[in-house]
């Protein structure tokens, strides 16, 4: 485990949305209740029906939120990176987790206990409110991904996705780290067809296309692409 002194520490915690009410003080009370642990990629911290007994903080690396449906087809539903937090809808919503969390890089976690976060939210109605809003945040684009599926053609949703990655990624024109399948979960399709559409986009020179490497070739083409 990586050593993080303390003032590195508090000074992540109170960079995370929920806790910006909180005093300097409060911030190194939380310090003290935390523990920071790091994990492989492929870690599940927690699948649907467990209860929920810790908060996760998360500082590198990225997680993903997906559900499995019936037929063994894999959805995720976000994909977080660091700053955020995950868990938080057991601990101060219904009381159980609906989806899976699995690390898809090393990561490096706070982890919080179910107490010190009931205590926390008692204590200071700011971050209880602050935790409403981050479940409202993340419903709202689960209620976006869930309108694309329904309504949009994969190209659009694929082209979208793709810009998406690219902005989070440093609008730097590449999508690094995905693989066809990676892409087909997040869109919530089979892998042939987002490895056809990828070849369509190349063909019609919006992309080039490497070994976990998505090249953005036209991205006002595919802008209007997404737009349909």
């Amino acid at each position: 485990m990586p050593q993080t002194d303390s003032s590195s520490k508090v000074g992540y915690l109170s960079s995370i949305q929920v806790f910006r009410d909180l005093t300097p003080d409060e911030l190194a009370m939380m310090d003290r209740q935390t523990t920071m642990s790091t994990c492989q990629a492929g870690k599940i911290f927690y699948m649907p029906e467990d209860s929920g007994e810790v908060l996760f903080l998360l500082k590198q690396g990225r997680v993903q939120l997906y559900r499995i449906a019936p037929n063994g087809k894999k959805l995720v539903v976000a994909t977080l990176g660091p700053g955020a937090i995950f868990g938080e809808m057991s601990l101060v919503g219904q009381g159980m987790h609906n989806t899976f969390a699995e690390s898809v890089d090393e990561c490096l976690l706070c982890v919080m206990s179910r107490s010190d976060v009931e205590r926390l939210v008692h204590e200071k109605p700011e971050v209880a409110f602050r935790f409403v809003e981050a479940m409202g945040n993340r419903l709202t684009q689960l209620e976006a991904r869930l309108e694309d599926i329904a309504f949009k053609s994969i190209p659009a949703r694929l082209a979208n996705l793709l810009l998406d990655l690219d902005k989070e990624q440093g609008n730097k024109d590449i999508v690094k780290g995905f693989t066809h399948q990676d892409l087909s979960e997040m869109l919530g399709t089979y892998r042939e067809t987002v490895t056809q559409t990828l070849n369509d986009f190349k063909a019609d020179g919006l992309v080039d296309i490497g070994r976990k490497r998505v090249f953005l070739v036209d991205r006002s083409a595919l802008q209007e692409m997404a737009e349909l």
